[in-house]
This record gives structure tokens, C-alpha cells and sequence, in this order.
């Protein structure tokens, strides 16, 4: 992997991290925040250097819907220990509706980052 792209992925994850700490412990207290919880953000590390080669990928394919699956695909497990690990300690947890807010917003995001980033001269005949 490009040390770029490894050095841009790392950053991206601790950021993440640290953020979700930040507004989930404002939210919640600090000291209210379970030490697996630390630990979970830990796994935004791995989880942005993994998908990271989809998002070069995405930025060149010209297909939209095809570059906002890879989209999708790049932003799936990161966002998903951001949500789940932060809707968790919420005492009126809701699977169904935590994992139904998920999907909508990993949708949404990956059709937008298509719109956004798309190569020149997609979409154009």
C-alpha cells in the first residue's frame, strides 16, 4: 500500500476515535464510558486501512452506482463501530432501529460521495 494512503488511513481512523470519545462523552460523561468502549475505537484503526484502496477506486469508476457501492463499501465498517459502539450505551437501545438508521445513512453518504467525487467526464454522454 502507498504510504500515502496507509499514513492518510490511520489518521482518518485515530480521528474517528477520537471524535466519537469526544461526542459520546459529552453526551454521556466520561466517566460513564465503559473501558470496551475505548477499546472499540481502537478497531477504527484497521477498520480505515482495510477499505482504504475502494476509495481511489471509487473516485476513477465512472459508473455511478457502481462507484457509489464501492463508496458504500469503503465507508461500511468504519461507520459501523462509530454508530454501534456509541447507540450501545444508550439505555433505550434499539437494534432494529440503530441498525435501520445505519444502513440509511451509509446509503445516503455512499450516493453522495458518488455525486461528489466522480471522475471527469462521467455522467456526461
Amino acid at each position: 500500500m502507498n504510504p500515502v494512503v496507509l499514513r492518510t488511513a490511520l489518521i482518518t481512523g485515530a480521528v474517528i476515535g477520537v471524535l466519537n470519545i469526544v461526542f459520546t462523552g459529552v453526551q454521556y460523561g466520561f466517566e460513564m464510558l465503559p473501558v470496551w468502549f475505548y477499546l472499540a475505537q481502537l478497531l477504527l484503526i484497521p477498520a480505515m486501512v482495510l477499505p482504504m484502496r475502494l476509495f481511489p477506486q471509487a473516485a476513477v469508476t465512472t459508473d455511478y452506482l457502481r462507484r457509489a457501492g464501492l463508496f458504500a463499501m469503503g465507508w461500511a465498517v468504519p461507520y459501523a463501530i462509530y454508530k454501534f459502539s456509541a447507540d450501545a450505551l444508550n439505555p433505550l437501545f434499539s437494534p432494529v432501529s440503530s441498525l435501520a438508521s445505519y444502513v440509511l445513512l451509509v446509503l445516503v453518504f455512499a450516493l453522495l460521495f458518488a455525486a461528489i467525487r466522480r471522475p471527469p467526464g462521467a455522467g456526461k454522454r
